[in-house]
């Protein structure tokens, strides 16, 4: 909850971070990784990268370009690529592996939304639906062959190791680069002519979800290419697919996995297959195994050679993993788990990080400790300090939110304690009457927090800009909302009836007019991004609003959400 970064494993490719230490204290957002360093965005938009130089791990040469504004980071083997809030790219480390940008630089001064990577080439979708490619040509960097079915409509972009397969507004599927990686879908291309959802890929083949719930495959056979074995099991009802480097999983509606390609990936589950069968709700891949988390918390693993050293055997923590997991992830060769207590349970090779005693002592435990008292460190002014409401902490807080300078605790009897910065929400004084009591849930901007009550009423606090003044909509939250969602800048409420409020930031998505009639009723669920809110409504339907770039447009995709 502090921002701060922990590492561990090989030195050498980033295992070691001490060179940045001080700059991975607080703060950071997101963190993305290629095969040797690491580069982590923080709250202000600034860009901190560590690891082996050859593969970005020194950002020096764009350093100017990473002070502030960037919002998203992707990874080739050796380089990455971000786009700032302005729409431009900065690219650093490998030249032949999508470091060097140069011969594209006039496609990436704007307009840039999204960027995926493969081994060694790079493609980026601008907000008019083109796209541009650069590095290697065998590995995707050259979409000359299919120039002109990039110019316009392309919403998504997914890779293997040496090939893109782009999904367009209309459910078709574009494909290049390296035949035998999936760049050459003849073969199923009057399947992918329309309703396409989903693509993901693996090293070397593809698979792609369709709105229908069927699935299909292509690329090379031994990877997943070919998934006719277990053809029967993917006609319908598939909602998710996780893809290693030779290996595909399928989550289906009921819960259950099917897996295909090579068997040593994982593309055989037999050995788990009893576990496999229902509850599933996730799964998640090293480079050659799958871990699977289930609707009671518990972790099946398989693949990897059923080797300790690639994840896919998780006996030595076993013990560990059959409750209390709520989320999974994994780099090459290793596997963490983050448990709803907030410790770490890590395995798999100990150099890619499957051994975690070095670090042991900071994963042990979340914010919130089992006897409801809260530890905080870091930064004070951002609330790293909680002296000030330090006897108020030391039982009973059941949940714990944080803003970019603030925190905001509620106790089991549904009064809130603040503290951090006062401009961030830190002091709640203003509206302490209205937080003794039955406050359920908590949501927070950058610089605003939001509570519900259980009355349904919400109450608002912290920088007026950000949401923390809601006095333009008080009337319409007094009673009956059910759920808030923040952005940077706005807040969106549900209320019972079905129907949208939001409030202040309007390039954050807090002005929702443009969309008015289309949230009166019937919406289930509001989901947030940095600038821009996306609503799902009881049809299936999604309205989204805010600031384009960041998805407040959605007229590219519209064909997709009403399928």
């Amino acid at each position: 909850a502090d921002g701060s970064v922990v590492t561990w494993g090989m030195a050498d490719y980033g295992g070691n971070s001490s060179a940045v230490a001080q700059l991975l204290t607080g703060g950071v957002v997101q963190v993305r990784g290629n095969h040797g360093a690491f580069a982590a965005i923080k709250a202000n938009g600034s860009v901190v990268t560590w690891g082996d130089a050859d593969y970005g791990g020194n950002s020096s040469a764009v350093a100017p370009f990473l002070t502030d504004g960037v919002v998203q980071i992707c990874g080739t083997d050796c380089a990455f690529a971000a786009i700032k809030a302005d729409g431009s790219v900065v690219t650093w480390g490998g030249s032949d592996y999508g470091g060097n940008s140069f011969a594209v630089a006039p496609f990436l001064t704007e307009g840039v939304v999204q960027i995926c990577g493969t081994d060694c080439a790079f493609a980026a979708i601008k907000a008019d639906g083109s796209v541009a490619t650069w590095s290697v040509a065998d590995s995707g960097g050259n979409s000359s062959a299919v120039a002109p079915l990039l110019k316009e409509g392309v919403v998504q972009v997914c890779g293997s190791s040496d090939a893109f397969a782009p999904i367009k507004a209309d459910g078709s599927v574009v494909t290049w680069g390296d035949a035998d990686s999936g760049g050459n879908s003849s073969a199923v291309a009057p399947l992918l002519t329309e309703g396409v959802v989903q693509v993901r890929g693996n090293s070397d083949a593809f698979a792609a979800i369709k709105a229908d719930g069927s699935v299909v495959t292509w690329g090379d056979a031994d990877y997943g290419g070919n998934s006719s074995a277990v053809a029967p099991f993917l006609t319908d009802g598939v909602v998710q697919i996780c893809g290693n480097n030779g290996a595909f999983a399928a989550i289906r509606m009921d819960g259950s996995v099917v897996t295909w390609g090579d068997a040593d990936y994982g593309g055989n589950s037999s050995a788990v297959a009893s576990l496999l069968t229902e509850g599933v709700v996730q799964v998640c891949a090293t480079g050659g195994a799958f871990a699977a988390i289930k609707a009671d918390g518990s972790v099946v693993t398989w693949g990897g050679w059923g080797e300790a050293n690639h994840g896919g055997n998780s006996s030595a923590v076993a013990p560990l993993l059959p409750e209390g997991v709520v989320q999974v992830r994994g780099n090459k060769r290793a596997f963490a788990a983050i448990k709803a207590d907030g410790r770490v349970v890590t395995w798999g090779d100990a150099d890619s990080g499957g051994n975690s005693s070095a670090v042991a002592p900071f994963l042990t435990e979340g914010v919130v400790q089992a006897n409801g008292s809260v530890v905080t460190w870091g930064e004070a002014d951002s609330g790293g300090n909680s002296s000030a409401v330090a006897q108020l902490l030391t039982g009973g807080v059941v949940q714990v939110r944080g803003n970019h300078g603030a925190f905001a605790a509620i106790k089991a009897n549904g009064s809130v304690v603040t503290w951090g910065d006062a401009d961030y929400g830190g002091n709640s004084s203003a509206v302490a009457p209205f937080l003794t009591d039955g406050v359920v849930q908590i949501c927070g901007t950058d610089c605003a927090f939001a509570a519900i009550k259980a009355d349904g009423s919400v109450v608002t606090w912290g920088d007026a800009d950000y949401g923390g003044n809601s006095f333009a909509v008080a009337p319409f939250l007094t009673d009956g909302v059910v759920q808030v969602r923040g952005t940077h800048g706005a807040f969106a409420a549900i209320k019972a009836d079905g129907s949208v409020v939001t409030w202040r930031g309007r390039y954050y998505g807090g002005s929702s007019s443009a969309v008015a009639p289309l949230l009166t009723d019937g919406v289930d669920q509001v989901c947030g991004n940095s600038s821009a809110f996306a609503a799902i409504k009881a049809d299936g339907s999604v309205v989204t609003w805010g600031g384009s770039d960041s998805g407040g447009n959605s007229s590219l995709v519209s064909i997709i959400f009403l399928q």
